[in-house]
């Protein structure tokens, strides 16, 4: 009873516009998936992969990728990328994918601080494969029979494509940056149903912050520079009737990196406001590699029988251009070593 519960649950979500994105608890290690002004932001040349497994306890997943490239040019203040996303359930077969390119410029307001704008315009396509479902109207309790098809009104569920379009903006200073951005803000039509054209995603709304802290061995703040650092950042987005903050601390260490989070479901009432306690680990090469896992501990009343959730972060940052401009890597902002 409760898994056919749950498919009603689940169903009902595909025909409606009530859905939220991908969500990353290293949300900041998906920089352009959570803000097209993050664009270029290392002055470097960036490439870097995400991959999220949720609740791998349950007999269907969620999945989710993404892929990135973007790239920072001194002469144009600009920061050019693109990126593919993916996401894949796997009970009905749901699959939203897109490809987005993206464009940010540099305003600078003083040596140290500087306010960039970031666009994002991409393609997405949604697929699902019900072949294989089996719905309330097929089964016959009494004569213990299961008919081969059902009665319900179902659309072809053929693969459709879409226009997406966002905007962000970020201000930064030596060690700390505040940001905010909007995605799918034409709110494009998700339903398979063709005269469903109500069925609309709700606009993403992301406001973050960061900030760095520099530390001895011992742990007390020092001025300068130096490889042992701590980061703090915070991200608060919502969509739709739908809102959560993520908060998370790291440290690194020489190239070692460890650190914990928390996301929480901002309500009102007596529902509940806290969903996952996040553990951290990974590395930061001097080469410009980074490498980050995590896992999601289920602290909401899903419980832990769902196996929490895993994932992993790759970055690899090097400067591209000509011989004469190595020098400009002196340049790069040092809150974004490793949070961006």
């Amino acid at each position: 009873m409760k898994k056919a519960i749950l498919f009603l649950v689940l169903f009902a979500l595909i025909k409606t516009s009530s859905a939220q994105d991908l969500q990353y608890s290293q949300f900041y290690a998906a920089p352009l998936y959570l803000n097209p002004a993050l664009t270029g932001m290392t002055e470097l040349t960036r490439m870097g992969f995400n991959y999220r497994k949720q609740w791998p306890g349950l007999n269907y997943d969620f999945q989710g990728y993404s892929a990135f490239l973007d790239h920072y040019s001194f002469d144009l203040k600009s920061g050019f990328g693109i990126s593919l996303n993916a996401f894949e359930e796997s009970n009905l077969g749901l699959k939203l994918m897109d490809f987005s390119g993206y464009y940010s410029y540099q305003l600078f307001l003083s040596e140290t601080h500087s306010l960039r704008f970031g666009v994002q315009a991409g393609i997405g396509r949604r697929s699902s494969a019900m072949d294989h479902l089996l719905l309330g109207d097929q089964i016959d309790v009494f004569s213990k029979t299961v008919a081969p098809v059902t009665l319900e009104d179902l659309p072809p569920f053929e693969p459709y494509s879409f226009l997406d379009l966002g905007f962000g903006t970020i201000f930064t200073g030596e060690n700390y940056w505040l940001g905010a951005s909007a995605y799918h803000v034409n709110r494009p039509n998700l339903s398979f149903y063709s005269s469903a054209s109500g069925d609309r995603i709700a606009v993403k709304w992301n406001a973050h912050a960061g900030l760095q802290l520099p530390f001895r061995s011992g742990l007390s703040v020092y001025e300068g520079d130096g490889d042992n650092l701590v980061f703090l950042a915070a991200n608060y987005k919502q969509q739709g009737p739908f809102r959560q903050l993520d908060l998370s601390t790291q440290l690194i260490y020489n190239s070692l990196v460890m650190g914990v989070g928390f996301r929480g479901i901002p309500s009102s009432g007596d529902l509940p406001n806290r969903d996952s306690i996040i553990a951290l680990v990974g590395v930061s090469l001097e080469s410009g590699l980074l490498i980050g896992y995590s896992f999601d501990y289920m602290i909401s009343r899903l419980g832990m029988e769902t196996h929490g959730a895993h994932e992993i972060s790759i970055r690899y940052q090097f400067l591209k251009g000509l011989p004469q401009d190595r020098d400009r890597k002196s340049r790069i902002l040092k809150c974004f070593r490793y949070m961006m």
